[in-house]
């Protein structure tokens, strides 16, 4: 009976693994068995469980391949190293270099977020920021959380950008006085009551491939 019991449980994994996922009620009847009993095989296996579609899918540790965020997504249906939706969520942010915002975490794990985000906003092992207007998600932890921000802050630095009103008014003050400082044309500009930083006008003159004189050049 045991070596009866084995080979139901081998041809069921094999069939299984050809299928690439499947749900408990698949594998309970491949076993021949109850869904606690399939369950328990899963574990042995050492399955992983989808962090969507309510957890209903599993696949075998040798059939998915996750990528280098330790997620793998097969017909829409999302896997994870780090176990659940929850768990996942906590581990991509603890491991991202400067946080996550809600639209990267959606684009990561294919899912709209407003979704699942809402349990995260008072997760113990999380925090959330507002930075330029979006909520980012940071580890909690002190030490982690403060080097997660010092970068996210520089990115938002570099990643500043003047508003198309603005960048109007920059370039033709740019065509007015081409021989003219960042810092001049930030002088300028306010004084046609348009506030815009030096960092926002270096990035936009690096977009369009223009040079931003930090210190003015001498007329002839």
């Amino acid at each position: 009976m045991a070596m009866i019991k084995n080979r139901v449980a081998q041809e069921a994994r094999r069939t299984f693994r050809a299928q690439k996922v499947g749900t408990i009620d698949e594998l309970a009847d491949l076993l021949q068995c109850s869904v606690s009993t399939a369950r328990r095989r899963l574990r042995l296996w050492k399955a992983h469980t989808s962090y969507n579609r309510n957890g209903r899918y599993s696949v075998l540790p040798d059939v998915a391949r996750f990528d280098a965020d330790g997620l793998w997504r097969y017909r829409g249906i999302g896997f994870s190293r780090y176990g659940t939706l929850k768990q996942t969520v906590v581990g991509l942010v603890r491991e991202s270099p400067a946080g996550l915002g809600a639209g990267q975490l959606g684009r990561l794990l294919g899912l709209e977020p407003r979704s699942f985000l809402s349990p995260f906003r008072d997760h113990p092992a999380l925090r959330r920021e507002r930075h330029q207007g979006r909520f980012v998600y940071f580890a909690a932890q002190r030490e982690v959380f403060r080097e997660q921000r010092r970068r996210r802050m520089a990115m938002g630095r570099e990643a500043e950008l003047p508003s198309d009103a603005e960048a109007v008014a920059i370039l033709v003050e740019r065509i007015k006085q081409p021989r003219s400082s960042v810092e001049e044309l930030v002088v300028r500009l306010k004084a046609q009551s348009v506030r815009v930083s030096a960092q926002a006008i270096r990035n936009l003159f690096a977009r369009h491939g223009l040079t931003g004189k930090k210190t003015p050049l001498s007329r002839p």
